[in-house]
């Protein structure tokens, strides 16, 4: 067959197809067919060289046209074919949005905001310290003797016989009073570590350390401040008593229960039908621990504070496993 006559049955067939062509896929082949490596076209401009002389820059110049032409001519239709966005259902603004959640603070870190800021509102100020720490700090500085319960291997996460993860925020008191002295008016807010683990127990829990120290701090403003503290996170008309305990590191020492949050004091199986439930402890810093950090015991006073984050929040919003609150499950999670 003539070369020009094979270039204009090839023009028309291509012409005819690219027209016809209904997506970018089908028109996508055409470009392939055509075009291609292993086109008609391409094998055509490939064997111009074997033609006679007198002809091959006519039909060079025909092939190259036809090559321009089809790629125009396959440029120009995608234009006009509907596009992937085109092809989806068009956006209706009057419709209501799909349902979402939105992210909320743990209830955890609610309760833990809240105490901070009610006492700083009473003029304490942050302070923070290290977990893992040295024995020193978390038992002995703070008088716990070497046979305390507290430091059985079973109680206490040990890295080393000198390192463990704290046990308490405390420490924290030890290295603020070491650094500076009084007056001292701090909370220490973190993360503490033992090894229990029950519906009433976590290895890992948030504590609030408070520490006031100063010329004539008494047991009078202790319970001053950690009246407003109660009454401010549970009501005003909370319930509120001091029973006598024992911590080695204050003295006198006071365990403060709250008026049962279920039955309002009235007594039932959460409070053991006592009316009351143990919120925290509490009491004036030893002077074994004023000694510890040089402090004149006959010049200075303080009294120290500590609450379990979780044991307030579970109180609060009435949650009778501790257990719930890491468990990251949305459906618990969204009713705070």
């Amino acid at each position: 067959m003539d070369v020009k006559i094979r270039l204009i049955n090839l023009k028309n067939e291509a012409l005819q197809e690219v027209n016809q062509a209904s997506n970018t896929k089908h028109l996508e082949d055409l470009r392939i067919k055509y075009l291609g490596r292993k086109s008609q076209l391409t094998d055509l401009i490939n064997h111009i060289k074997e033609l006679p002389e007198d002809i091959r820059p006519q039909v060079g110049k025909e092939a190259n046209k036809l090559k321009n032409e089809i790629e125009a001519l396959i440029k120009e239709k995608i234009l006009t074919l509907p596009s992937k966005e085109e092809k989806l259902p068009k956006l209706d603004i009057t419709l209501p949005p799909f349902p979402f959640t939105i992210g909320k603070s743990h209830p955890i870190s609610q309760v833990l905001a809240e105490i901070i800021n009610i006492l700083q509102n009473l003029g304490f100020h942050i302070a923070l310290g290290p977990e893992i720490e040295l024995s020193y700090h978390n038992f002995d500085a703070l008088n716990i003797p070497p046979d305390h319960p507290a430091r059985d291997m079973h109680d206490t996460f040990y890295i080393n016989n000198e390192t463990i993860l704290r046990t308490h925020t405390s420490p924290v008191q030890i290295r603020v009073m070491k650094k500076q002295t009084p007056p001292i008016r701090i909370i220490v807010p973190g993360k503490v570590y033992r090894k229990d683990a029950d519906i009433s127990h976590s290895p890992m829990f948030h504590q609030v350390e408070g520490l006031y120290v100063d010329t004539k701090v008494t047991f009078s403003d202790l319970k001053g401040i950690l009246t407003i503290l109660v009454r401010q996170i549970f009501g005003k008309e909370t319930g509120l008593r001091f029973r006598p305990s024992f911590f080695p590191f204050t003295e006198p020492s006071a365990e403060i229960d709250i008026s049962c949050q279920v039955c309002k004091g009235k007594g039932c199986r959460v409070c053991s039908y006592t009316g009351w439930l143990e919120i925290l402890g509490a009491g004036m810093v030893d002077p074994e621990v004023f000694k510890m950090v040089d402090y004149s015991i006959h010049q200075y006073s303080g009294f120290a504070f500590g609450l379990g984050v979780e044991r307030v929040a579970m109180l609060k919003y009435k949650i009778d496993d501790i257990r719930l609150l890491f468990e990251n499950d949305l459906r618990f999670l969204s009713q705070f």
